[in-house]
């Protein structure tokens, strides 16, 4: 029994595409029906006294689904009793009891809350002797055949477009088996691993064609890091080097994906070329942006030719060309500022906030200790010298990401200039020279989170605030102590709700980062959101408006920007030295992904690449330009 998705409105809108996919606002609403076609499965099963055979995934794709299952067990009596599970992959090797095996995280989110009987979990085991792996694999296979084979099976999809752990070049006839794992794919594990010299190098998966024969398939994929692997698996032929294409020859497979990831779907990234547009002024934006891309040329300059041979000849329904290229020039020439507290004296109509009040109360959220530097330093700083009063809240302390090398740099100063603290600190310095692997010991990471908010406060000495308008919130869903995170609770939402009532901002400034919905700027981002639903009602918050910023990896699209600060070469160099002050960041990132610029580089080169996008398209030529889009609620 499949849950009833949300169909696109016409054929035509997805005539690109070759398999079935379904688009939803957020990640956690697509969460909660996948969750509830999952519950109604079992049911269905429970009916007819026959058991419900479940392919299960790891990874942060499918938590807030084992989440709404935990829920519907607890709450609504949802009983697994007659539930099989056969989880993907794990690990080689792995122990179980091992933080980062996939039989930790499948206890941890889903199986310590539920009813299912441990005899019918079957997860694959990474202490498996390697001589003894394929008579293993062979077992795992024929398991799953005398359960009757996946009623159901929940994938993610990795950026090289694994499915399990089939990297690219997995043949489409395999079973389970061990397998070597891809650079990226390791790449997008160091986190959790601590670096990705620490992450295996292979691993053990269900083969493609174990997958295939799934009654039912559900893919998720969240956030815009996934967007052009979607698009590639949905619209792109079937090619080995994709293993997630290979879905395509499914008759019952659905991606489910927010709105980030399905970013570069034909019908979301150029919808009038699949002849299916409900044209308003956000799509038209949309298109001519687009279009100037397409064809290199500014605004001004597109002509009714560049129109009719682009697939955009029906906008000249509605308007002449010349009129269309107007619209757009005058919005984002409005969106540029000098003034992004407003300014004094000034006609709202034409810039992008309000005038009054003048000196306004500005509140700058950042996920990270270093965020509010490096993603919006240069109007952070002109907030300040135009007079306003600038608060920061720092969301999390951080502390995961100072290195036991920084820590014990720390220590070693400290003991050498107040010998009165030797002894205290003796014990933890000998454990930090001799031990690498003690990340998660609890006096270290506090160490960690002082370091990180001295930092913090350095900077903003610098940029010019006093250090009682700074404010470390140390949200419990962070401070664990470890790289894995608790979910979101009303603890935090309170925690913001107070400081927001506290402080009445006419701003409120905050990191619209989507790419991973259990990352933490999506998880800062969703607490923030659900606070500002709370808070609505409340008087002060008419006057407040929100504006949301990027980090050091992607940009607003520019149809999308509704203010651009653009920054002298002086206020670049200073939000460069700003970004300095975050010594333990700047050279020896522990999570620096898979750019391997410093942070102050990505934040430079990203906003002199946004400003250069301003001057292609027909603005004014600026050095950089920060830009942010305003949420409404």
């Amino acid at each position: 029994m499949n849950i009833s998705y949300k169909s696109p409105g016409a054929l035509e809108e997805t005539r690109f595409e070759k398999i079935h996919s379904v688009i939803f606002d957020d990640s956690r609403n697509a969460s909660l029906v996948i969750a509830q076609e999952i519950s109604s499965l079992i049911r269905n099963k429970q009916e007819k006294n026959k058991n419900c055979v479940l392919g299960l995934a790891t990874g942060s794709s499918p938590i807030s689904v084992y989440q709404e299952l935990v829920r519907m067990h607890k709450e609504e009596g949802l009983s697994f009793k007659n539930v099989v599970t056969f989880n993907l992959d794990e690990y080689y090797p792995m122990s179980k009891e091992d933080i980062n095996s996939y039989h930790y995280f499948m206890n941890i989110h889903l199986f310590d809350h539920i009813d299912i009987k441990k005899e019918n979990i079957h997860i694959p085991d990474g202490t498996v002797k390697k001589e003894d792996i394929n008579a293993y694999c062979d077992e795992y296979e024929k398991r799953i055949l005398n359960e009757g084979g996946l009623d159901f099976q929940l994938l993610g999809i990795g950026r090289t477009g694994h499915i399990g752990f089939n990297e690219p070049g997995s043949n489409y006839g395999s079973l389970t088996r061990l397998v070597h794992l891809d650079y990226l794919t390791r790449n997008d594990a160091r986190k959790s691993f601590f670096g990705i010299e620490n992450v295996p190098t292979t691993a053990i998966t269900m083969g493609i064609r174990t997958i295939r024969k799934s009654k039912r398939i559900v893919l998720m994929a969240w956030g815009n890091n996934k967007s052009l692997v979607v698009q590639k698996a949905i619209e792109g032929r079937i090619d080995s080097n994709l293993p997630a294409s290979f879905l395509q020859n499914h008759k019952n497979a659905t991606f489910v994906l927010d709105q980030s990831a399905s970013e570069n779907l034909t019908r979301i990234k150029s919808p009038w070329r699949t002849g299916f547009s409900k044209w308003n002024d956000e799509l038209k934006a949309k298109a001519v942006a687009w279009l100037c891309e397409k064809t290199g040329k500014s605004i001004l300059n597109l002509t009714e030719s560049d129109y009719n041979e682009n697939n955009l000849s029906e906008l000249l329904l509605y308007k002449s060309y010349y009129d269309i290229n107007l619209d757009f020039y005058k919005r984002l020439h409005r969106a540029i500022t000098g003034w992004p507290g407003g300014k004094p004296d000034s006609d709202d109509k034409v810039r992008p906030e309000r005038s009054m009040p003048i000196k306004k109360r500005v509140l700058i959220f950042s996920p990270h200790p270093d965020d509010d530097v490096i993603s919006m330093g240069g109007t952070f700083d002109r907030l300040v010298s135009q007079g306003h009063e600038v608060h920061v809240a720092y969301q999390t302390s951080g502390n995961i990401a100072v290195s036991n090398s920084d820590v014990l740099k720390f220590l070693e100063v400290i003991n050498s200039t107040f010998p009165d603290c030797k002894c205290e600190n003796d014990e933890l310095i000998e454990l930090l020279k001799n031990n690498t692997d003690i990340i998660n010991h609890l006096r270290v990471r506090e160490i960690a989170g002082t370091i990180r908010e001295k930092e913090s406060l350095a900077a903003t000495r610098f940029i010019g605030i006093p250090d009682n308008q700074v404010h470390f919130l140390k949200l419990p869903f962070y401070e664990t102590g470890t790289v894995k995170k608790n979910p979101a609770s009303e603890k935090d939402v309170n925690i913001i709700s107070e400081i927001i009532t506290k402080i009445k901002p006419h701003q409120i400034y905050a990191a619209g980062d989507l790419a991973d919905p259990h990352g933490t700027h999506k998880v800062c981002l969703d607490i923030l959101l659900d606070s500002l639903q709370k808070l609505k009602v409340k008087s002060f918050m008419k006057n407040c408006w929100v504006w949301l910023y990027r980090g050091a990896w992607h940009e607003w699209p520019i149809h999308e920007i509704d203010m651009a600060v653009p920054m002298s070469p002086n206020q670049v160099l200073r939000k460069r030295k700003a970004i300095f002050y975050h010594q333990t960041q700047k050279d020896n990132v522990m999570f620096q992904g898979d750019d391997n610029r410093e942070f102050w580089v990505r934040a430079e080169d990203r906003n002199r690449a946004i400003a250069k996008k301003f001057r292609d398209i027909g603005m004014s030529d600026y050095s950089a330009i920060e830009t942010f889009k305003r949420h409404h609620f």
